[in-house]
C-alpha cells in the first residue's frame, strides 16, 4: 500500500481525478477522519469534506510509477 494526500478542492478537480485513476486496475481508497471511500466514486469522493487535503491509500501490485505520474497534478505539496 502507498499512502499520500491529494487535494480536490473543486468538482472539476473530483471529475477529473475520478477519470484519471479509473483507467487503472489498482484499488483506490480515500480517508477522511474515520471515513474510507472508493476514490472511484465521484458521489462518495462528495461525501467527504473536500476543502481539505485526503490520505489516498493506492493498493497496486504494479504500475505504481504510471499511477503517481497519472495523480502528481492532484496531490497535495
Amino acid at each position: 500500500m502507498t499512502a499520500l494526500k491529494i487535494s480536490l478542492n473543486s468538482i472539476d478537480k473530483v471529475k477529473s481525478f475520478v477519470n484519471t485513476i479509473a483507467q487503472f486496475d489498482a484499488e483506490f481508497d480515500l480517508v477522511s477522519g474515520r471515513y474510507v471511500i472508493d476514490a472511484k466514486s465521484i458521489m462518495g469522493i462528495f461525501s467527504l469534506d473536500i476543502s481539505q487535503p485526503i490520505d489516498l491509500h493506492i493498493y497496486a501490485e504494479s504500475g505504481l510509477d504510471d499511477i503517481l505520474a497519472a495523480i502528481k497534478p492532484y496531490i497535495a505539496e
